[in-house]
């Protein structure tokens, strides 16, 4: 199991349109990257959120599996317009079992 998650602070030129484009293009992520399980995106709440407004996470089976999602060309085309609109972070892990 390995998770990718990712917040945005987006730009001002990003409007609710695009914004809403953004979220239908990464939930159509699933069922077709493989290795990948879930997808959840959503609205950052924490007040502790410093300026990230949205926020995602997706479960992969391994870290081949995101690996190989980084390249694919289904996000490489979400990145070419979407990159310019956002400041985002991005955190990937395995979780530790004790």
């Amino acid at each position: 199991m390995y998770f990718h998650i990712f917040a945005f602070r987006w730009k001002p030129e990003a409007t609710e349109a695009l914004k809403a484009q953004a979220v239908k293009a990464i939930l159509a992520f699933e069922g077709k990257i493989p290795g990948l399980i879930d997808v959840h995106v959503g609205h950052n709440d924490s007040p502790r959120g410093r300026g990230y407004t949205f926020v995602g996470a997706m479960r992969f089976t391994d870290k081949a599996a995101v690996d190989a999602y980084t390249i694919h060309p289904q996000h490489m085309a979400l990145l070419d317009w979407l990159v310019p609109l956002i400041d985002p972070v991005e955190l990937d892990f395995a979780p530790i079992s004790l």
